[in-house]
């Protein structure tokens, strides 16, 4: 059974930054694809990027230059490098991995943006 925990949420004021982390029970380069979801209150669950096999990586538009996924070989984990926070960043955040035909997903971390 794949676990995935996410680590570094928390409270940050408007403009603040935070990195979040998603630890994989398995080799993150094992996974087809392993991505970052995120979901308010009263919303549904909403992408927000993700890091392919091979590298690449994919961003909602809502995101684009603020936030940057990337991978930490060492730790083994995946990163969302997350700045200049909005208030409507505010939601709990989400690790989800594909590996072998079948979704995990990891329990979540909260993010909230106010001052």
């Amino acid at each position: 059974q794949v676990q995935l925990l996410e680590s570094g949420g928390g409270l940050v004021q408007p403009g603040g930054s935070l990195r979040l982390s998603c630890a994989a029970s398995a080799s993150i380069f094992s996974f087809d694809a392993i991505s970052w979801t995120r979901q308010a209150p009263g919303k549904e669950r909403e992408f927000v990027a993700d890091i392919i096999k091979g590298g690449s990586t994919n961003y909602a538009g809502f995101v684009k230059g603020r936030f940057t996924i990337s991978r930490d070989n060492a730790k083994n984990t995946v990163n969302l490098q997350m700045n200049s926070l909005k208030p409507e960043d505010t939601a709990v955040y989400y690790c989800n991995g594909l590996i072998m035909g079948s979704n995990y997903w990891g329990q979540g971390t909260q993010v909230t943006v106010s001052s």
